[in-house]
């Protein structure tokens, strides 16, 4: 039975409103041909791949894991004093957290940590909490830092701080870029161990199994689809 999340805008706009990561494919990933060279699935060279980036699931399900919130108005960012500094007109876009908050997180660039005031409520069913995250494979100026909130209890809206990759960059981020993604998950508890011969004869089994087939061996013998809507 399919789990539900809500998206509700504190503002009751929904001029951008979140949608599932795979109506938010990259353009790169579009246009990846899904096999090397013109002979393509023809071709057929004991060790090597023919496939391409394109071929790989692991990727594809990344890529289009959970939903992605966007940027609602336009921010035009230029520099000041060699630090960034952000324009908008509407809805509060943007805060600050003083960079005395997190002077040695990796990612910082000096300047005062910029925060998407992201507008929308998520409330995931009881057990449930949300992963954010950069939108992965994606091209994009900035970078936020990635959190996990407990969206079952805590209904609303999430901020996200993020950095510019340069500071010295200038321009006009749209309304409507990809800001975050999502990945809802179930809370459980786990522990851990170390592998015994028992795996590793697995392991070896499936290794022998992945090279029974030329062609999306994994796809057709291992992955499971996923499904956001």
């Amino acid at each position: 039975m399919s789990k539900e999340i809500i998206f509700t805008n504190v503002f009751g706009f929904d001029f951008f409103p979140p949608k599932p990561a795979v109506k938010e494919i990259p353009e790169w990933y579009i246009n990846t041909e899904e096999y090397i060279g013109e002979q393509g699935k023809k071709v057929i060279i004991p060790g090597d791949t023919v496939h391409t980036i394109k071929k790989c699931m692991p990727v594809f399900d990344t890529i289009t894991a959970g939903y992605i919130l966007y940027t609602q108005v336009d921010i035009q960012v230029s520099t000041l004093d060699g630090f960034p500094c952000y324009t908008w007109s509407d809805q509060d876009a943007i805060s600050f957290h003083p960079i005395e908050q997190a002077t040695l997180h990796p990612v910082k660039n000096e300047a005062a940590y910029a925060k998407w005031n992201n507008p929308y409520a998520i409330t995931t069913p009881p057990g449930y909490s949300v992963l954010f995250t950069q939108p992965m494979h994606r091209k994009s100026v900035f970078t936020i830092l990635e959190g996990i909130v407990d969206t079952d209890t805590y209904r609303a809206p999430v901020r996200f701080p993020f950095v510019l990759k340069d500071n010295k960059w200038e321009g006009i981020i749209p309304a409507g870029t990809p800001m975050a993604q999502i990945i809802p998950f179930k809370r459980e508890s786990w522990k851990h161990k170390i592998g015994s011969d028992k795996e590793l004869i697995d392991q070896e089994k499936i290794r022998r199994k992945l090279k029974t087939l030329f062609f999306n061996s994994y796809k057709r013998q291992f992955w499971s689809p996923k499904q956001y809507r």
